[in-house]
Order: structure tokens, then C-alpha cells, then sequence
């Protein structure tokens, strides 16, 4: 999955590689500084409670990929995890169908919309994070709802299956599918090409609207197991959930070096750049332990909006020089 990024060739493969980089610094600065920080306990939670993002960032990138963007992520989980809990006294997998299947039924909504309507993204998936929101609060009536532990569906998000987190299992199989598909599948071709330029691949033969739908989908049942994941893990599904998901796995995605403008990305250098905004926020958190600093955790926000400024910015100077030296 790493490998292909390991050679810098372009200003995104410079990128990419500086975030796997900035991850393994950050990893060896804790293991340094905080007594505890490598410890099976913090990386087993750490794996469990932050395979939720990785899913969302992964679904985000194929997006982005192509072009488009998805702000309802976050509120499709946060639906999913209603339906899901909403099923799980029947079975483990009829939650799972459930939450899987919300998210995948918007998703496909959301590629309808920019496809065949002609929406844009924007617009498209901010209507229907909206829509999700106001279903997950209709069918949760307000509150939180329980999940069934007799059927085992919790097991989902709080066991371990070899001494590795389910959740964490999960999302290495997602994004080991993923690279599959980007990297060696025709459909990973036509996605990038889509994003290079919808009349530009048009022209070449593919079919934009149903790879548009593809993208979309995938984001969506992406979510939609991520929902599953909370609902499993917290024991309820979570109707006002997920605010501000979108903008981690946004983040993630622009971090791990895809430009928002699309045509190019890696799914290796997405995981490494949501592994690495949630790290920052574990070392903060031990950083808070050992009372040097007092950070609440409104300030994630802050920190999360200007990390991101940060890199949007230097990979417009990369961008600008690589021009200018391909132009010279």
C-alpha cells in the first residue's frame, strides 16, 4: 500500500511521503516523552475508537478522487447507527445489513443527484446531510437507541479477534479493498481520470455518470459502517452524532496529499493521514495527563482547522513550483 509513495516523483507523491514521515515522528516523540504511550492499552483504543474515521477519510478520498465532495458523511453515520441499533435485537448481521445498507442507500442518492441532476457536490450532500440528520432524530425519536446484547452485535465494536481490535480489522480489510480497487483495477483508472476531467474522460470512452455513482456509493456504505462501528462500540445508536466527521475525513484526505481539485490521491497516504490528526489529538491528551498544558477539547477544532490551512497551503506552493519547473 506504501510502497508506490515511498519514491517522490511529484509534488503529491512529496506530500505523501512527508506525511508517513510526520506519522512515524510523531509515533517515536510519544514513545519518547509519555511512559505508557506504546502500551497495548492506548494502541488498542486507539486502533478501536479512530477505525470509524479511517472508514469515513477512505470513502472521502475516492471522492475527492473524482472530483467531488462529500458533506454528509458524518450525518449518514450517525443515521446508520440508529438503523442499525434499531435491528440489532433481531441479529449481529441485521444490524449490520441495516447500517450498511442506510448509508449505501444515500450515497447512491447523493451519485443520483450529481450524475444524473447535475447538482453539485456541495449542494448535493449538504441536502442530504440535512435529510439524514432530521431522519436519524425522526426514527430516534430525540434519543439515544439501545442496541440488543443478546444477539451479539456488540461484539462489532468492542471485541478483538487475534488480540486486534474488530473495528481496527475492519478498516485494514476496507482499505486494503480500497488500494485494490484504486491501484489495480480499471475502475481505479477511471475514477482518477474522471477527476482529471469529466469531458476530457468523456471523450475517452468511460462512463462518468456511473463512475460518479460508484464513488458516492462507496462514501456512503463507507459511513453507513461506520455507524455500525458506533452503535456496536458505545452500545446505541447515536442520532446527533458524527457533527464535524466530515471535516476530519476531509482533512485526512488533503493531508494524506490528494488535492481537493481531484484527479490524483492514495488511499495508503489517506490512512496515514487520519492515523496521523488522530495521533495528534492522543498526544495531546497525554500532554494534558502530565499538566503542562490544559487543553479542552473544543480546542480539536481549532487545531484540526488550522493543521489543515497549514498543509492546503503548502501543497499550493508545491503545486506552484512544480509548474513552474515542468514550465521551465
Amino acid at each position: 500500500m506504501f510502497p508506490a509513495i515511498l519514491k517522490p516523483k511529484t509534488s503529491g507523491d512529496l506530500a505523501r511521503l512527508c506525511v508517513i514521515v510526520a506519522l512515524f515522528g510523531l509515533i517515536a516523540f510519544g514513545a519518547l516523552r509519555y511512559d505508557n504511550f506504546l502500551s497495548s492499552f492506548n494502541m488498542l483504543s486507539f486502533l478501536r475508537y479512530n477505525s470509524m474515521f479511517c472508514l469515513i477519510a477512505l470513502g472521502m478520498a475516492f471522492v475527492i478522487i473524482s472530483g467531488g465532495i462529500d458533506l454528509s458523511v458524518g450525518a449518514v453515520a450517525a443515521m446508520a447507527s440508529v438503523c442499525a441499533a434499531m435491528l440489532s435485537n433481531h441479529s449481529w448481521y441485521a444490524g449490520l445489513a441495516a447500517g450498511v445498507g442506510a448509508g449505501l442507500a444515500a450515497g447512491l442518492l447523493n451519485g443520483f443527484m450529481v450524475a444524473k441532476m447535475r447538482i453539485q457536490p456541495f449542494i448535493a450532500t449538504l441536502a442530504m446531510m440535512l435529510a439524514a440528520y432530521g431522519t436519524a432524530l425522526l426514527l430516534a425519536n430525540n434519543q439515544s437507541v439501545s442496541v440488543s446484547y443478546e444477539t451479539g452485535f456488540t461484539i462489532i465494536g468492542q471485541d478483538d479477534f487475534l488480540g486486534f481490535p474488530i473495528p481496527a480489522w475492519i478498516a485494514l480489510a476496507a482499505f486494503v479493498l480500497g488500494w485494490i480497487v484504486l491501484e489495480r483495477r480499471p475502475s481505479g483508472r477511471h475514477i482518477l481520470a474522471v477527476g482529471d476531467g469529466e469531458m476530457t474522460a468523456k471523450l475517452m470512452g468511460l462512463n462518468v455518470d456511473r463512475t460518479l455513482v460508484a464513488v458516492y456509493a462507496i462514501s456512503g456504505a463507507l459511513a453507513g459502517l461506520a455507524g455500525v462501528i458506533l452503535a456496536s462500540q458505545f452500545g446505541a445508536g447515536q442520532p446527533t452524532e458524527g457533527i464535524g466527521w466530515e471535516l476530519f475525513a476531509i482533512a485526512s484526505v488533503v493531508v494524506g496529499g490528494t488535492l481537493l481539485t481531484g484527479g490524483s490521491g492514495s488511499v495508503g497516504a489517506t490512512l496515514a493521514g487520519a492515523l496521523l490528526l488522530s495521533m495528534v489529538f492522543n498526544i495531546l491528551n497525554f500532554e494534558n495527563g502530565l499538566g503542562w498544558i490544559s487543553l479542552s477539547a473544543y480546542w480539536q477544532s481549532v487545531i484540526r482547522g488550522g493543521f489543515l490551512l497549514v498543509v492546503v497551503v503548502l501543497q499550493a506552493r508545491l503545486n506552484k513550483h512544480s509548474h513552474e519547473g515542468a514550465a521551465a
